[in-house]
Protein backbone atom coordinates (compact mmCIF):
# COMPACT_ATOMS: atom_id res chain seq x y z
CA UNK A 1 0.00 0.00 0.00
CA UNK A 2 1.78 3.41 -0.64
CA UNK A 3 0.84 6.49 0.96
CA UNK A 4 1.86 10.38 1.51
CA UNK A 5 2.91 10.63 4.97
CA UNK A 6 0.98 13.97 6.42
CA UNK A 7 3.41 14.48 9.57
CA UNK A 8 6.46 12.78 10.50
CA UNK A 9 6.37 9.56 11.60
CA UNK A 10 9.31 7.87 13.65
CA UNK A 11 11.06 4.91 11.82
CA UNK A 12 8.80 5.71 8.74
CA UNK A 13 9.76 8.77 7.17
CA UNK A 14 8.88 12.42 7.12
CA UNK A 15 6.42 15.02 6.22
CA UNK A 16 5.19 14.82 2.27
CA UNK A 17 7.26 11.64 1.96
CA UNK A 18 5.69 9.09 -0.35
CA UNK A 19 6.18 5.61 1.67
CA UNK A 20 4.91 1.89 0.67
CA UNK A 21 3.34 -0.11 4.33
CA UNK A 22 1.46 -3.27 4.51
CA UNK A 23 -2.04 -2.41 3.96
CA UNK A 24 -2.75 -3.67 8.02
CA UNK A 25 -0.55 -0.95 8.99
CA UNK A 26 -1.83 2.11 6.60
CA UNK A 27 -5.51 0.58 6.64
CA UNK A 28 -5.46 -0.02 10.31
CA UNK A 29 -3.23 3.05 12.24
CA UNK A 30 -1.88 5.19 9.54
CA UNK A 31 -5.08 6.57 7.65
CA UNK A 32 -7.21 6.29 10.98
CA UNK A 33 -4.94 8.76 13.26
CA UNK A 34 -4.79 11.12 10.01
CA UNK A 35 -0.83 10.58 9.52
CA UNK A 36 -1.08 9.62 6.28
CA UNK A 37 -3.36 9.05 3.10
CA UNK A 38 -3.80 6.91 0.14
CA UNK A 39 -0.96 8.17 -3.27
CA UNK A 40 -3.73 8.93 -5.20
CA UNK A 41 -3.55 11.72 -7.99
CA UNK A 42 -6.17 14.03 -6.39
CA UNK A 43 -4.71 13.63 -2.64
CA UNK A 44 -1.48 14.37 -3.84
CA UNK A 45 -2.83 17.25 -5.50
CA UNK A 46 -4.55 18.48 -2.61
CA UNK A 47 -1.45 17.72 -0.19
CA UNK A 48 0.80 19.74 -2.32
CA UNK A 49 -2.12 22.77 -2.09
CA UNK A 50 -1.94 22.04 1.54
CA UNK A 51 1.76 21.65 2.78
CA UNK A 52 2.44 24.61 4.10
CA UNK A 53 -0.40 24.45 6.14
CA UNK A 54 0.91 20.95 7.18
CA UNK A 55 4.44 22.03 7.73
CA UNK A 56 3.47 24.98 9.85
CA UNK A 57 1.88 22.36 12.57
CA UNK A 58 4.28 20.21 12.39
CA UNK A 59 6.97 23.05 13.31
CA UNK A 60 4.20 24.31 16.26
CA UNK A 61 4.17 20.58 17.51
CA UNK A 62 7.99 20.23 17.72
CA UNK A 63 8.32 23.49 19.08
CA UNK A 64 5.67 22.93 22.22
CA UNK A 65 7.58 18.99 22.62
CA UNK A 66 10.45 21.19 23.00
CA UNK A 67 9.23 23.23 25.17
CA UNK A 68 7.76 20.44 27.63
CA UNK A 69 10.84 18.58 27.42
CA UNK A 70 13.13 21.33 28.53
CA UNK A 71 10.27 21.71 31.37
CA UNK A 72 11.17 17.52 32.23
CA UNK A 73 15.40 17.95 32.07
CA UNK A 74 16.24 16.66 35.26
CA UNK A 75 12.74 15.74 36.72
CA UNK A 76 12.25 13.56 39.29
CA UNK A 77 9.04 11.91 40.78
CA UNK A 78 8.57 10.33 43.85
CA UNK A 79 6.51 7.54 44.63
CA UNK A 80 5.13 5.07 47.08
CA UNK A 81 3.87 1.77 47.00
CA UNK A 82 3.00 -0.96 49.27
CA UNK A 83 6.03 -3.66 49.49
CA UNK A 84 6.47 -7.19 50.30
CA UNK A 85 9.82 -8.99 51.41
CA UNK A 86 13.48 -7.81 49.61
CA UNK A 87 11.45 -4.56 48.27
CA UNK A 88 9.34 -6.36 45.87
CA UNK A 89 6.08 -4.40 45.06
CA UNK A 90 2.55 -5.75 45.68
CA UNK A 91 1.95 -4.91 41.84
CA UNK A 92 3.14 -2.73 39.72
CA UNK A 93 3.68 0.94 38.79
CA UNK A 94 3.29 1.54 34.96
CA UNK A 95 2.56 4.63 32.45
CA UNK A 96 -0.37 5.41 33.53
CA UNK A 97 0.87 6.53 37.48
CA UNK A 98 4.05 7.70 35.86
CA UNK A 99 2.19 10.16 33.78
CA UNK A 100 -0.82 11.38 36.27
CA UNK A 101 1.78 12.06 38.53
CA UNK A 102 4.10 14.42 36.33
CA UNK A 103 0.82 16.16 35.05
CA UNK A 104 -0.12 16.45 38.88
CA UNK A 105 2.89 18.13 38.79
CA UNK A 106 1.83 20.75 36.64
CA UNK A 107 3.52 19.46 32.91
CA UNK A 108 1.11 17.87 30.81
CA UNK A 109 1.77 13.79 30.26
CA UNK A 110 -0.06 11.53 28.25
CA UNK A 111 0.08 7.45 29.47
CA UNK A 112 1.23 6.80 25.27
CA UNK A 113 4.37 9.26 25.76
CA UNK A 114 5.43 7.21 28.59
CA UNK A 115 7.79 4.60 27.43
CA UNK A 116 8.93 1.50 29.79
CA UNK A 117 11.22 -0.84 27.65
CA UNK A 118 11.56 -3.04 30.39
CA UNK A 119 8.08 -3.31 31.54
CA UNK A 120 6.18 -1.73 34.82
CA UNK A 121 8.22 -1.18 37.90
CA UNK A 122 8.17 -3.99 40.56
CA UNK A 123 10.73 -3.19 42.70
CA UNK A 124 11.66 -0.22 44.87
CA UNK A 125 14.49 2.09 44.26
CA UNK A 126 15.46 5.11 41.27
CA UNK A 127 14.38 4.17 38.18
CA UNK A 128 14.77 5.85 34.58
CA UNK A 129 12.04 6.12 32.24
CA UNK A 130 12.25 7.01 28.68
CA UNK A 131 9.39 9.84 27.90
CA UNK A 132 8.99 10.44 24.05
CA UNK A 133 7.24 13.82 23.31
CA UNK A 134 7.39 13.71 19.28
CA UNK A 135 9.54 11.67 16.85
CA UNK A 136 12.41 14.07 17.35
CA UNK A 137 12.09 14.70 20.82
CA UNK A 138 12.86 12.29 23.95
CA UNK A 139 14.23 12.62 27.18
CA UNK A 140 14.26 10.92 30.43
CA UNK A 141 13.30 11.59 34.18
CA UNK A 142 13.86 9.60 37.39
CA UNK A 143 10.96 7.94 39.31
CA UNK A 144 12.20 6.71 42.89
CA UNK A 145 9.77 3.78 44.17
CA UNK A 146 9.25 4.30 48.44
CA UNK A 147 7.82 1.59 50.33
CA UNK A 148 4.89 2.62 52.08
Amino acid sequence: MELILLEKVTNLGNLGDKVKVKPGYGRNYLIPTGKAVRATASNIAEFEVRRAELEKRALERLSTAEERCAALQGFEIVLSANTGEEGKLYGSIGPREIAEAVSERGITLEKAEVIMGEGPIRFTGEHMVLIHLHADVETEIKVTVNPE
